[in-house]
């Protein structure tokens, strides 16, 4: 197979840019702490969340909002993340919608 040199370097692009990513959890503020879950949030579909919060890089104050990183847990809930996205990571919802902020040209937009 021959790539080309336009090719090659698309590629290398790419992988440069998408090496790191952070995942933006939507959770809900006020879902009570249960069991071992405390100190956590209980994540929610992305549906509920604005996705500008992220474009215009703010923490929304409302019952919804987005948490980045952590690790969610068997019961649904995400602990060990942050409320300040990450400027230097490529930004991805829980269900895998890349919201880029950061990285190669530094401007942000809805994966749709």
């Amino acid at each position: 197979m021959k790539i080309g040199m336009v090719g090659v370097l698309s590629i290398a692009v790419t992988s440069a840019c998408g090496t790191k990513s952070t995942t933006a959890w939507c959770v809900d503020r006020m879902a009570p702490p249960t069991g071992k879950t405390k100190g956590g949030y209980k994540v929610v579909p992305d549906a509920y969340c604005d996705t500008r919060e992220i474009e215009n890089g703010t923490v929304g104050y409302g019952r919804y909002f987005w948490y980045y990183g952590g690790r969610r847990d068997g019961s649904g809930y995400v602990r060990g993340g942050s409320y300040s996205a990450p400027n230097s990571h490529r930004i991805k919802s829980n269900s895998g919608h890349s919201l880029i902020r950061g990285g190669f040209g530094g401007h942000g937009r809805s994966g749709g």
